[in-house]
Order: C-alpha cells, then structure tokens, then sequence
C-alpha cells in the first residue's frame, strides 16, 4: 500500500494537457461484439456511467474483439465517473471496511489517525479527481467471462476485490490466474492500454496512469472532467487537486466502520 501510495502522490504532479475530446457511450461500437456491462450501482445508489473519450473508442471495440476470439466475453464493471460518484466510493461502507480492516492487519490493531487511513484509503480510492481516471473518462474496470460456461475467468479473486490478491503480480495466486492475468493484460497493451499495477482489473489509455507507466514522456491528454451526458466540462488544476472528503470525514468513518466491524464480529460468536 506505501507503495500505491507514492504512485498517487507522484501522479498530482504529472503534467495534464486535456485534449477536450467529448465523451461518448461505449456501446457505441459494440454492436455484434459479445460485450456486457453490469448493472450494479456504486454504493446501491448512482448508476454507473458506460462512457470513453470518443478517441479510445476504436481501441476499446478491437481490445472486446480480441477478448472474444479467445472465447471470453469482455464484461465492463466501470467506465466513467462523476467527482460525485468517486466521493461516493468512499462512502461506501463495504469498502471503507475492507480497507480498515487491512489498515488494523498493518497496524497490529492500532487504530489509524485520520490522515494515515486517507492516505491507505487514498491507495486504492483516488480522493482527488486529478488521480481518478475513472473521472478522466480514460480508464474502465472489467472482468472477463468464458463465453462456454458462463463464469468468470479465474483472475485469482473477484472484481474489486481488496485484499493482498489485488496487485496485478500478486505472489498470492495460483499459476492458472497469473497466467490469465497476463494474457488479458497483453490483449489490452497491444491497443495501447496499460494495466494499473496495484488493481488487476483497471485499464486506462492516454491519462496520467498511462503515460507514467508507460514511460512515454508525454503529458496525459486526458485529464478530469465533469459530465452529465451531454457537456462535458474540464475540471481546473486546483479544483482537480482539491480533497473530496476532507480529513475530518476519515475520523468520523473510522468511527462508523470499527461499530460496523465490532458489530459483526459480535454476531459471529
């Protein structure tokens, strides 16, 4: 997690020279593709947003149909997020709880101070739209199913998952996984995507993940914008690095969550 830490922090400085290409519906160019798109919404509440930079459209219908040769089908769990939807991430009191568990692991049962469990939490949520790819409209999330059986492909846990079996070369997963791992992560680079190292299952194009990890020395042409299906607004330098929740909501969630978790712990026994 320091190390998902330190990623964060660096991309706040990578430079950003937003494109201003609009947004626009992956569906677009999945017509005789086996794509789906899940139905879940973040939190129980907003639904989610399927949409791209018009110019990673192309990429993305040839990354699908590339997915389906090998008889998988490409299942996108997420595509673009407001700031809104990315604060409500936070929020959302499953995965508080994951995290703050690990937090308390780490910790040998310490409680975190405020700061510290933005800072883990700020790993694995951005909690500034300037790192939040999703709120760039470059990045997606996705699981990939076998068109045969109807199941996931075995990736060595599920989307989303928060556990030391997150890390796209996680030490912790069988050689059957690993191996699908890099097999969806070389469909995806060879039409210019780039896996996010600490999530198995994020892919973005052209953002300030991209670039970085890509080495290629240029600024991302994507950067944060806010959209509401029609307009697209980019979000500003300082507004983008501005905290979505401050510090002070990561003490009172501290409190909330260890209730929630004693609660449980209290049911099982």
């Amino acid at each position: 997690m320091d190390q998902a830490a330190l990623f964060m922090q660096q991309m706040r400085d990578y430079p950003i020279v937003d494109c201003g290409e609009r947004l626009l519906p992956m569906s677009m160019v999945t017509e005789n593709l086996a794509v789906s798109f899940s139905e879940s919404k973040i939190n129980n509440y907003y639904p989610r947003i399927f949409s791209l930079r018009e110019g990673l459209l192309p990429s993305f219908r040839d990354v699908a149909a590339e997915i389906n040769a090998k008889g998988w089908i490409l299942r996108v769990e997420e595509g673009y997020r407001t700031p809104t939807m990315q604060r409500e991430l936070s929020r959302t009191s499953k995965l508080f709880d994951a995290i703050l568990q690990k937090v308390l692991w780490e910790l040998r049962g310490e409680i975190p101070s405020p700061d510290f469990m933005l800072q883990r939490v700020g790993a694995l949520i951005a909690t500034r739209c300037r790192v939040g790819t999703h709120i760039s409209g470059s990045a997606i999330d996705v699981s990939i199913v076998d068109q045969a059986t109807g199941r996931d492909v075995d990736r060595g846990g599920p989307y989303c998952e928060f556990s030391e079996k997150s890390p796209m070369n996680s030490p912790f997963i069988s050689e059957c996984a690993r191996m699908n791992r890099r097999e969806i992560e070389r469909i995806f680079l060879g039409h210019g995507w780039v896996a996010y190292p600490f999530e198995f299952w994020h892919f973005s194009k052209g953002d300030v993940y991209a670039e970085n990890l890509s080495r290629s020395g240029r600024p991302a042409r994507y950067g944060p914008v806010e959209y509401d299906g029609l307009n697209c607004r980019i979000i500003g330098e300082q507004e983008a690095d501005e905290l979505l929740e401050p510090v002070e909501f990561y003490e009172s969630e501290i409190l909330s969550s260890l209730a929630r978790l004693a609660s449980v712990d209290t049911s099982n026994i």
